[in-house]
């Protein structure tokens, strides 16, 4: 490709043009006046290491579930606050998608030159951090951890602890309109067990504008955001982490192996049955063999008799259904046996299965799974859902590999269609969050839609 030189006096133009665009002045980010106060200083100190409440005008220490500090109006000006939103709202945002979130992240912040960005992080990994190390009576490193999110319709983040090494205390500042219950997007605490599991969200906190959370990264430091369930408004926050000696943590604790039951070998006219003939006809078995052994993974649509199927969609209204957590791990339910009509009744040879029901909330996470216990193993999904679910819902089966990004494959609920997929242990796999969309506007009322499956894991 041809090229030609620009004229002396364009390259010394470009060159001042260049030199002013990155030359940028820091705003001083002003903290509110109880920061600077060594009485109220003293006072939240005492409260946080005898872990009891405390409230001294815009700032309020709660210690259940667990310790957490809330500073209204955090910022001390107003207009600092709207051309930091601006700034931010400018930068580039990435789609953050996986089992345990959905959402939309900036890069890091540590290197942006914005002036009100580069200023707020001065005064938070500066003033602010010297005054909660004297709080905590921890020394802190001077690490920047910080970024912007912006949570939209639908978007979440599911149940989790911050549990990483180094983190020491989590913080998220909101920059949201104003801001109700009703749109979703609260700041969720859970309660623990004695085993450190999270049981049920006992404390919600709404976002609002200029207030700043912050809480100690704990065994029992559980916390979600809730859905976002308004279509008109971003929520927008800066969140990240003040580094320093994390705090003691026990073992992880570990659930009890699902129970597994041996092979009872089981009269074949059970088959002829209740399965579709179509894929009883050893030719066609052949040709389903050839293609599962080629991609490890295969639908088998319509595999039940047309009137089977509907004599187990009729029956499934029959059964009690008991909701399955911890929710750090998975929440759906499951049929509760003693109820199950004689149609659906379950059966386990070699594998573990269980006949669950899928509606709004409903999700597994990635550690939630058996496969490190076996060195290969069998999905067996055969779905009940209607045609009116459709993919945008959530509630999809997603593959991954082990301690990687990449998807490997995602299956998606469809009536009467079995999926069959063969894994190794190094292959794990989530239920996608159910989420808002599933839910349907009947006369100016939700209504929940929801949807079955029969769920079996084979293991060698």
């Amino acid at each position: 490709m041809a090229s030609r030189r620009r004229p002396a006096d364009s390259v010394k133009t470009d060159k001042k043009k260049k030199k002013k665009k990155t030359t940028t002045s820091e705003e001083t980010a002003e903290l509110c006046s109880l920061v600077g106060d060594e009485q109220v200083k003293k006072s939240v100190q005492e409260a946080w290491s005898q872990r009891t409440a405390h409230t001294q005008g815009d700032l309020e220490l709660d210690c259940q579930p667990f310790p957490h500090c809330i500073i209204k109006n955090f910022l001390g000006s107003e207009t600092f606050v709207e051309n930091l939103q601006r700034e931010l709202m400018e930068l580039n945002f990435h789609e953050k998608s996986n089992d345990l979130y959905k959402f939309k992240q900036s890069d890091d912040l540590k290197k942006r030159t914005e002036p009100h960005i580069s200023g707020l992080r001065a005064a938070l990994f500066g003033r602010f951090r010297s005054w909660l190390g004297e709080v905590l009576q921890v020394e802190l490193e001077p690490v920047v951890d910080i970024s912007c999110a912006k949570y939209e319709y639908t978007d979440v983040l599911l149940c989790h602890d911050d549990e990483l090494e180094g983190r020491r205390v989590a913080f998220i500042l909101y920059l949201v309109p104003p801001w109700q219950s009703s749109d979703g997007g609260t700041l969720d605490l859970y309660t623990t067990d004695s085993s450190f599991q999270p049981q049920s969200i006992v404390k919600s906190l709404v976002p609002s504008l200029n207030t700043l959370v912050l809480f100690e990264v704990s065994p029992v430091s559980f916390h979600q955001v809730s859905e976002v369930l308004t279509r008109d408004k971003c929520r927008l926050s800066l969140s990240g982490w003040f580094h320093g000696p994390s705090l003691e943590r026990p073992p992880r604790h570990r659930g009890p192996p699902i129970p597994r039951s041996p092979h009872l070998p089981r009269d074949e006219t059970l088959l002829l049955e209740w399965v579709n003939p179509v894929y009883l006809d050893i030719s066609y078995q052949e040709q389903i063999q050839e293609e599962f052994e080629d991609s490890s993974e295969i639908q088998l649509k319509g595999f039940l008799k047309e009137e089977k199927f509907k004599e187990v969609k009729e029956a499934l209204a029959q059964i009690q259904w008991t909701k399955r957590g911890p929710p750090n791990k998975r929440c759906y339910e499951a049929a509760t046996m003693n109820t199950l009509p004689q149609c659906v009744k379950l059966s386990t040879p070699m594998c573990c299965g269980e006949l669950r029901r899928w509606s709004n909330g409903g999700y597994t996470l990635l550690h939630d799974t058996e496969a490190s216990r076996a060195e290969y193993a069998l999905d067996l999904v055969l779905p009940f859902c209607g045609a009116d679910w459709q993919s945008e819902f959530g509630g999809f089966t997603c593959y991954v590999a082990n301690e990687e990004d990449e998807e490997l494959l995602t299956v998606y609920p469809e009536d009467n269609s079995l999926a069959l997929v063969y894994r190794d242990k190094e292959t794990l796999k989530f239920v996608k969050h159910v989420n808002h969309k599933s839910l349907s506007d009947s006369e100016n009322s939700l209504t929940c839609r929801s949807f079955y499956d029969f769920s079996f894991v084979y293991y060698e």
